[in-house]
């Protein structure tokens, strides 16, 4: 054999592995250092003058729990997103005004400068479809849609001065649940999972349930974990059948061969970590480890038919299927059993008024007597175990709808609905530290424009993450050369008046 023959041989015999080891000033350099910098910043964390927290861990426990910044008022958080963004003014804003000018022309200042995702032309003013009534001891009104979530308004704060600069689905939930209106940042559920960890080692800190028919606008994307490690996503479970897909074992393989083959990988993945050094290798094997046990743990926690009949008729839970009722029956036993962030999503509620499903008096009423009743129990049960006040829930949509009816091209809709308003929506919130029975903020008499104390996103954010034991500064991750947090670079303030 030639030269050329031999060296050609060993060529062939190197592996990437040994490429990438030994090409120290090349392109395997280039990926494993490009690699690092992403997790560079949660290792480094505590030691720049001051304006970080310490929120490494070792890498074979990347849930385990961190301390808040200080005294925390809500351990864990509920939340209840309506996608499609229900009407405010069909649920929590009594609004006589806007029902006595009911039908006469909208007036040219309301349409001014605005941007509409549909209107067009000059619509008509419309009250709300429904009668309202006040409730309990504080006096709230509230929709008779709501009749079982109504016997809670004294547990309840309201924020009805809500305001989005995203009048789109897709982006507007992005803001809400990332901070961004952008794709590749990482959820709420991911920062709170980053900065606390979870109890339950055997289930993921940060679990998210779907129900409605569809998933919401903007997908995956509200429980990514962005730029922070891939441990941090939300994880998609069901409450029908398996909680996750293929978590059950394939026929011919019993769980003494899963835990070999699974040695086997963690080994492979240990050699491949003593080459590159990249942490998330580690955290791999720390999820395959997270998913053996969740075989037991995840599908006891899961499992609403072990409920007593009288807890299920209370939520109008029908296990087997896929609905909100099951989904908050779920949530109450995640809550229970340490998971940090329980994310429910029930899509459907986007009132255009092009069909039957969209309309504010068919459609919408159906998606009130899915989330009335299963809400109100949610609450009535987390109380009833002392829970509710360590437990922040959160109810709400992405942004609001104008006192507007729907018109496109100049015609108003076969059936009655409205359009997209960023400018006014509200969002309430129980427990967890904040006030009881309460009302922030004001709209105008069409419940349009809000004209006292406005909330952005970014403050509900810093208030949510303050309920929490954080100051949203604090919470802190380098990324891009950035110190990346939920808030992002606006300026944000905690909400105070609403918190106990």
């Amino acid at each position: 054999m030639g030269n050329s023959d031999l060296r050609m041989a060993l060529l062939q015999a190197q592996t990437r592995r040994h490429f990438l080891r030994t090409m120290g000033s090349g392109l395997g350099t280039l990926f494993v250092g490009t690699s690092l910098a992403k997790y560079a910043g949660a290792a480094d964390a505590g030691h720049s003058e001051g304006k970080h927290l310490d929120f490494s861990r070792e890498a074979t426990t990347p849930l385990s729990v961190l301390p808040p910044q200080f005294a925390a008022k809500a351990k864990r958080i509920i939340y209840l997103h309506m996608a499609g963004a229900p009407s405010q003014l069909e649920l929590f804003e009594y609004k006589p005004d806007l029902k006595r000018l009911d039908g006469q022309d909208c007036p040219a200042s309301f349409l001014a400068g605005k941007r509409f995702a549909f209107i067009s032309g000059v619509p008509k003013l419309l009250g709300s479809q429904y009668p309202f009534r006040q409730s309990g001891q504080s006096g709230q009104w509230l929709s008779d849609r709501l009749p079982h979530i109504a016997e809670h308004v004294d547990d309840i704060c309201f924020i009805k001065s809500m305001r989005t600069d995203q009048f789109n689905h897709a982006p507007a939930q992005l803001l809400v649940h990332t901070g961004n209106a952008r794709l590749g940042y990482p959820s709420f559920g991911s920062w709170v999972l980053y900065g606390l960890g979870t109890e339950n080692q055997n289930l993921p800190g940060f679990i998210v349930l779907l129900s409605g028919g569809k998933s919401p606008d903007g997908g995956k994307q509200l429980w990514s974990s962005g730029f922070l490690p891939s441990v941090y996503q939300g994880v998609q479970c069901r409450s029908h059948g398996e909680p996750v897909l293929y978590l059950d074992n394939p026929p011919g393989v019993d769980r003494p061969l899963r835990r070999s083959m699974l040695d086997a990988i963690d080994e492979i993945d240990q050699q491949t970590h003593a080459a590159f050094g990249n942490p998330e290798t580690v955290t791999r094997i720390a999820q395959y480890e997270m998913a053996f046990r969740m075989q037991m743990d995840a599908t006891d926690a899961m499992d609403i038919r072990r409920e007593p009949a009288s807890v299920l008729a209370k939520y109008g839970s029908k296990p087997g299927e896929a609905s909100f009722a099951n989904n908050c029956v779920v949530a109450r036993r995640l809550a229970e059993r340490g998971v940090r962030f329980i994310q429910l999503y029930h899509w459907g509620w986007d009132s255009h008024g092009a069909d039957a499903k969209e309309a504010l008096n068919l459609g919408f009423a159906d998606r009130c007597r899915e989330v009335d009743q299963p809400t109100a129990a949610l609450l009535s049960e987390l109380k009833e175990r002392g829970m509710l006040e360590d437990t922040l829930v959160v109810w709400g949509g992405e942004f609001g709808r104008t006192p507007m009816r729907e018109n496109r091209n100049g015609q108003e809709m076969k059936y009655v609905g409205r359009d997209h308003n960023p400018g006014a929506f509200t969002i309430w919130l129980a427990g967890g530290g904040v006030k009881q029975g309460i009302t922030h903020g004001q709209t105008d008499e069409m419940g349009y424009e809000i004209v006292k104390d406005p909330v952005e996103i970014r403050d509900l954010h810093a208030t949510m993450l303050y309920t929490l034991g954080f100051d949203h500064h604090k919470l802190n991750y380098s990324f891009q050369g950035l110190e990346q947090k939920l808030t992002s670079v606006k300026p944000a303030r905690v909400v105070a008046e609403i918190l106990a």
